[in-house]
């Protein structure tokens, strides 16, 4: 991914055009996607501001590449997706996992390898290079992902009938029929009747 400064910015995609436009989206969705992929790696604590600032730029250069192809996207979603692809790939790499297939277990379990092997402490410099990378990186990111998680397993839950405790036998009082219910009512309206009557 070493990727220099200079040639990034003025990559074909980067040029802003007569209209004011890069790669068919204006300056400020751009801005955004900018601002959501450095918040991205921010989260990831890669806290050198040159380091920071080339990721983003690649990145973004490779959402740039994909916007004609897909109009119907705006800036950030490019920017999103590639970002979350160029992480996922470099997982795959280092950690020798297949990248199909396992995609979001490989970057949730990958992310979570990172912080564990403090990679943003030891190795910054490392996060996205392409290979080879130092033995003792390599073998911590190895050993924290195979404690990082185990892979998810379906299983199947028979049905089972839901009980509701007591309340149930409140509901079974509305199956009397209607004329013993009819009869409880009156009676019960006889009985304020007369109390009414002895009382007045």
């Amino acid at each position: 991914m070493d990727l220099p400064l200079e040639s990034a910015l003025n990559a074909p995609g980067m040029i802003v055009d007569g209209s004011g436009r890069m790669a068919g989206r204006s300056l400020g969705e751009w801005n955004a996607a900018y601002a959501r992929v450095e918040s991205y790696f921010h989260a990831l604590r890669i806290r050198n501001r040159l380091l920071l600032g080339r990721l983003v730029l690649h990145v973004l250069k490779r959402a740039m590449d994909r916007a004609p192809l897909q109009p119907e996207l705006s800036a950030t979603e490019l920017a999103a997706a590639e970002m979350d692809r160029v992480v996922t790939e470099w997982f795959a790499e280092i950690l020798e996992q297949p990248p199909t297939g396992t995609d979001q277990m490989l970057s949730t379990r990958g992310r979570l390898a990172l912080l564990l092997a403090d990679m943003p402490g030891k190795w910054q410099e490392q996060f996205l290079r392409a290979g080879p990378w130092p033995a003792e990186f390599v073998k911590a990111m190895r050993q924290v992902y195979l404690r990082a998680g185990p892979d998810f397993q379906l299983s199947q839950m028979a049905p089972r009938p839901l009980h509701l405790g007591p309340i149930t036998t409140l509901t079974n009082f509305s199956r009397l029929p209607a004329a013993r219910m009819a009869f409880v009512w009156v009676s019960f309206a006889l009985v304020l009747v007369l109390i009414f009557v002895f009382t007045h």
